[in-house]
Protein backbone atom coordinates (compact mmCIF):
# COMPACT_ATOMS: atom_id res chain seq x y z
CA UNK A 1 0.00 0.00 0.00
CA UNK A 2 1.59 3.31 -1.04
CA UNK A 3 2.33 5.66 1.81
CA UNK A 4 1.78 9.37 1.20
CA UNK A 5 2.63 10.69 4.61
CA UNK A 6 5.89 11.63 6.26
CA UNK A 7 6.82 12.07 9.89
CA UNK A 8 8.22 15.07 11.70
CA UNK A 9 11.01 14.96 14.18
CA UNK A 10 10.69 15.89 17.84
CA UNK A 11 11.75 19.50 17.31
CA UNK A 12 9.13 20.00 14.58
CA UNK A 13 6.47 18.46 16.80
CA UNK A 14 7.31 20.74 19.68
CA UNK A 15 7.19 23.79 17.43
CA UNK A 16 3.86 22.76 15.95
CA UNK A 17 2.30 22.54 19.38
CA UNK A 18 3.86 25.61 20.90
CA UNK A 19 5.99 23.34 23.10
CA UNK A 20 3.05 21.77 24.87
CA UNK A 21 4.27 19.70 27.78
CA UNK A 22 2.16 18.09 30.49
CA UNK A 23 -0.62 15.67 31.04
CA UNK A 24 -3.41 16.76 28.74
CA UNK A 25 -6.82 15.31 27.99
CA UNK A 26 -7.98 17.39 25.07
CA UNK A 27 -10.45 17.03 22.24
CA UNK A 28 -9.45 16.02 18.73
CA UNK A 29 -9.36 18.38 15.80
CA UNK A 30 -12.77 17.25 14.66
CA UNK A 31 -14.47 18.08 17.94
CA UNK A 32 -14.40 14.61 19.53
CA UNK A 33 -14.16 14.56 23.30
CA UNK A 34 -11.96 12.56 25.59
CA UNK A 35 -13.57 9.56 27.32
CA UNK A 36 -12.08 10.64 30.63
CA UNK A 37 -11.50 14.01 32.23
CA UNK A 38 -9.05 12.76 34.80
CA UNK A 39 -6.82 14.96 36.90
CA UNK A 40 -3.09 15.41 36.38
CA UNK A 41 -0.72 12.79 37.70
CA UNK A 42 -0.38 9.05 37.52
CA UNK A 43 -0.18 6.79 40.52
CA UNK A 44 1.14 9.65 42.61
CA UNK A 45 4.07 10.24 40.24
CA UNK A 46 3.11 13.81 39.32
CA UNK A 47 2.63 15.25 35.86
CA UNK A 48 3.92 13.20 32.94
CA UNK A 49 6.11 15.00 30.41
CA UNK A 50 4.45 14.28 27.08
CA UNK A 51 4.05 16.12 23.81
CA UNK A 52 1.19 13.96 22.54
CA UNK A 53 -1.44 16.39 21.27
CA UNK A 54 -3.82 16.93 18.35
CA UNK A 55 -2.58 17.86 14.89
CA UNK A 56 1.00 16.66 15.34
CA UNK A 57 2.21 14.10 12.80
CA UNK A 58 2.89 10.79 14.55
CA UNK A 59 6.30 9.22 13.86
CA UNK A 60 6.09 5.96 11.95
CA UNK A 61 7.72 3.08 13.84
CA UNK A 62 8.35 -0.56 13.06
CA UNK A 63 5.40 -2.92 12.91
CA UNK A 64 7.38 -5.66 14.62
CA UNK A 65 6.92 -9.39 14.06
CA UNK A 66 3.56 -9.86 15.77
CA UNK A 67 0.95 -8.10 13.61
CA UNK A 68 -1.79 -10.48 12.45
CA UNK A 69 -4.62 -9.11 10.30
CA UNK A 70 -7.43 -11.07 11.93
CA UNK A 71 -10.32 -8.74 11.08
CA UNK A 72 -11.61 -8.67 14.66
CA UNK A 73 -13.95 -5.68 14.78
CA UNK A 74 -14.35 -5.08 18.51
CA UNK A 75 -13.75 -2.43 21.14
CA UNK A 76 -13.02 -4.75 24.08
CA UNK A 77 -9.96 -6.75 23.05
CA UNK A 78 -9.22 -8.49 26.35
CA UNK A 79 -10.80 -11.83 25.52
CA UNK A 80 -10.14 -14.74 23.23
CA UNK A 81 -13.33 -14.96 21.12
CA UNK A 82 -13.19 -18.76 21.02
CA UNK A 83 -13.27 -19.18 24.79
CA UNK A 84 -14.48 -15.86 26.17
CA UNK A 85 -11.58 -15.93 28.65
CA UNK A 86 -10.10 -12.50 29.39
CA UNK A 87 -6.42 -11.89 29.95
CA UNK A 88 -5.81 -10.72 33.52
CA UNK A 89 -4.36 -7.29 34.14
CA UNK A 90 -5.01 -3.70 35.16
CA UNK A 91 -7.86 -2.26 33.04
CA UNK A 92 -6.96 0.33 30.42
CA UNK A 93 -9.52 2.46 28.58
CA UNK A 94 -7.89 4.13 25.60
CA UNK A 95 -9.36 6.56 23.08
CA UNK A 96 -7.31 7.12 19.93
CA UNK A 97 -8.16 10.34 18.07
CA UNK A 98 -7.05 10.60 14.44
CA UNK A 99 -6.34 13.81 12.59
CA UNK A 100 -5.28 14.45 9.00
CA UNK A 101 -2.59 17.10 8.87
CA UNK A 102 -1.64 19.16 5.83
CA UNK A 103 0.05 22.51 5.32
CA UNK A 104 -1.88 25.05 7.34
CA UNK A 105 -4.84 22.79 8.17
CA UNK A 106 -5.91 19.91 10.37
CA UNK A 107 -9.16 17.97 10.58
CA UNK A 108 -10.63 14.79 11.94
CA UNK A 109 -9.84 11.59 10.07
CA UNK A 110 -13.10 9.65 9.90
CA UNK A 111 -13.67 6.17 8.49
CA UNK A 112 -10.16 4.85 9.09
CA UNK A 113 -9.49 1.34 10.36
CA UNK A 114 -7.36 1.30 13.52
CA UNK A 115 -5.77 -1.95 14.69
CA UNK A 116 -4.49 -2.26 18.26
CA UNK A 117 -2.42 -5.21 19.51
CA UNK A 118 -0.02 -5.85 22.37
CA UNK A 119 1.37 -8.44 24.76
CA UNK A 120 -0.34 -9.59 27.94
CA UNK A 121 0.78 -9.01 31.53
CA UNK A 122 3.53 -11.61 31.17
CA UNK A 123 4.83 -10.43 27.80
CA UNK A 124 2.98 -12.95 25.61
CA UNK A 125 1.29 -12.15 22.26
CA UNK A 126 -1.58 -14.16 20.84
CA UNK A 127 -1.34 -16.13 17.59
CA UNK A 128 2.46 -16.45 17.67
CA UNK A 129 4.00 -19.86 17.04
CA UNK A 130 7.16 -19.12 19.04
CA UNK A 131 4.99 -18.42 22.08
CA UNK A 132 2.68 -21.41 21.55
CA UNK A 133 -0.38 -19.20 21.11
CA UNK A 134 -1.33 -19.99 17.49
CA UNK A 135 -5.10 -19.76 17.08
CA UNK A 136 -5.60 -17.56 20.14
CA UNK A 137 -6.94 -14.05 19.61
CA UNK A 138 -6.53 -12.13 22.87
CA UNK A 139 -5.43 -8.48 22.91
CA UNK A 140 -6.08 -7.88 19.23
CA UNK A 141 -8.81 -5.98 17.44
CA UNK A 142 -9.76 -3.01 15.32
CA UNK A 143 -12.27 -0.17 15.28
CA UNK A 144 -13.30 2.33 12.59
CA UNK A 145 -12.95 6.00 13.47
CA UNK A 146 -16.15 8.01 13.87
CA UNK A 147 -16.92 11.48 12.53
CA UNK A 148 -14.66 13.00 15.18
CA UNK A 149 -11.82 10.66 14.20
CA UNK A 150 -12.12 8.67 17.41
CA UNK A 151 -11.90 4.96 18.23
CA UNK A 152 -12.12 3.48 21.73
CA UNK A 153 -10.58 0.33 23.13
CA UNK A 154 -10.92 -1.53 26.41
CA UNK A 155 -7.82 -3.56 27.17
CA UNK A 156 -5.24 -4.13 29.92
CA UNK A 157 -2.03 -2.34 30.73
CA UNK A 158 0.67 -4.25 28.82
CA UNK A 159 3.48 -6.24 30.35
CA UNK A 160 7.03 -6.47 29.04
CA UNK A 161 9.43 -8.78 27.26
CA UNK A 162 13.22 -8.64 26.92
CA UNK A 163 14.73 -5.82 24.91
CA UNK A 164 11.65 -3.62 24.69
CA UNK A 165 10.07 -0.88 26.76
CA UNK A 166 6.38 -1.31 27.62
CA UNK A 167 4.30 -0.45 24.56
CA UNK A 168 1.20 -0.97 22.41
CA UNK A 169 1.14 -1.32 18.61
CA UNK A 170 -1.22 0.61 16.33
CA UNK A 171 -1.84 0.51 12.60
CA UNK A 172 -4.09 3.06 10.85
CA UNK A 173 -5.37 2.38 7.35
CA UNK A 174 -7.68 4.62 5.35
CA UNK A 175 -8.31 2.05 2.62
CA UNK A 176 -7.21 -1.39 3.86
CA UNK A 177 -8.60 -3.22 0.83
CA UNK A 178 -7.09 -0.94 -1.81
CA UNK A 179 -3.79 0.56 -2.93
CA UNK A 180 -4.51 4.29 -2.79
CA UNK A 181 -5.09 4.75 0.92
CA UNK A 182 -2.83 6.07 3.65
CA UNK A 183 -1.21 3.80 6.19
CA UNK A 184 0.60 4.56 9.42
CA UNK A 185 2.15 2.05 11.81
CA UNK A 186 3.43 3.23 15.15
CA UNK A 187 3.63 2.42 18.86
CA UNK A 188 2.35 3.90 22.13
CA UNK A 189 4.54 4.09 25.25
CA UNK A 190 3.95 4.80 28.93
CA UNK A 191 5.30 6.83 31.82
CA UNK A 192 7.95 4.83 33.70
CA UNK A 193 6.66 5.65 37.19
CA UNK A 194 3.18 4.49 36.24
CA UNK A 195 4.57 1.29 34.76
CA UNK A 196 6.48 0.65 37.99
CA UNK A 197 3.26 1.01 39.98
CA UNK A 198 1.28 -1.28 37.68
CA UNK A 199 3.98 -3.92 37.33
CA UNK A 200 4.32 -4.19 41.12
CA UNK A 201 0.86 -5.78 41.09
CA UNK A 202 -0.23 -9.29 40.22
CA UNK A 203 0.03 -10.86 37.65
CA UNK A 204 2.73 -8.50 36.31
CA UNK A 205 5.13 -9.01 39.21
CA UNK A 206 5.48 -12.69 38.30
CA UNK A 207 7.61 -11.54 35.36
CA UNK A 208 10.04 -9.61 37.52
CA UNK A 209 11.61 -6.24 36.83
CA UNK A 210 11.69 -5.21 33.16
CA UNK A 211 15.14 -4.91 31.59
CA UNK A 212 14.42 -2.06 29.16
CA UNK A 213 12.99 1.40 29.77
CA UNK A 214 11.98 4.13 27.34
CA UNK A 215 15.40 5.77 27.59
CA UNK A 216 17.15 2.60 26.42
CA UNK A 217 14.57 1.47 23.86
CA UNK A 218 15.84 2.29 20.37
CA UNK A 219 12.31 2.32 18.93
CA UNK A 220 11.00 4.79 21.51
CA UNK A 221 13.92 7.09 20.77
CA UNK A 222 12.55 7.37 17.23
CA UNK A 223 9.56 9.31 18.53
CA UNK A 224 10.06 10.31 22.14
CA UNK A 225 7.42 12.16 24.21
CA UNK A 226 5.08 12.44 21.21
CA UNK A 227 4.46 8.71 21.73
CA UNK A 228 3.75 8.80 25.48
CA UNK A 229 0.13 8.08 26.40
CA UNK A 230 -1.27 10.52 28.99
CA UNK A 231 -3.11 8.34 31.50
CA UNK A 232 -4.86 8.92 34.81
CA UNK A 233 -6.67 6.65 37.31
CA UNK A 234 -10.17 5.61 36.30
CA UNK A 235 -12.46 2.83 37.52
CA UNK A 236 -9.83 0.65 39.13
CA UNK A 237 -7.50 1.06 36.20
CA UNK A 238 -6.38 3.86 33.91
CA UNK A 239 -7.83 5.87 31.03
CA UNK A 240 -6.60 8.40 28.54
CA UNK A 241 -6.65 9.82 25.05
CA UNK A 242 -3.86 9.35 22.52
CA UNK A 243 -3.69 11.58 19.43
CA UNK A 244 -2.47 10.30 16.08
CA UNK A 245 -1.75 12.65 13.21
CA UNK A 246 -1.35 11.52 9.61
CA UNK A 247 0.14 13.82 6.99
CA UNK A 248 -1.95 14.04 3.82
Amino acid sequence: MRQRHRTVDRRDALHAMGSVVGLAFVSGCGGGSSPASASDGTAGSGAVATTNAPCVVTPELTEGPYFVDLGLNRSDIRTDPATGAARPGVPLELAIVLSQVSSGSCGALAGALVDLWHCDALGVYSDVSAQSTVGERFLRGYQVSDAAGTVRFTTIYPGWYPGRAVHLHIKVRTNPSGSRGLELTSQIFFDEALTDAVHAQSPYRQKGRRNTQNSTDGIYRGGGPVLLAPLAPAGGGYAGTFHVGMRV
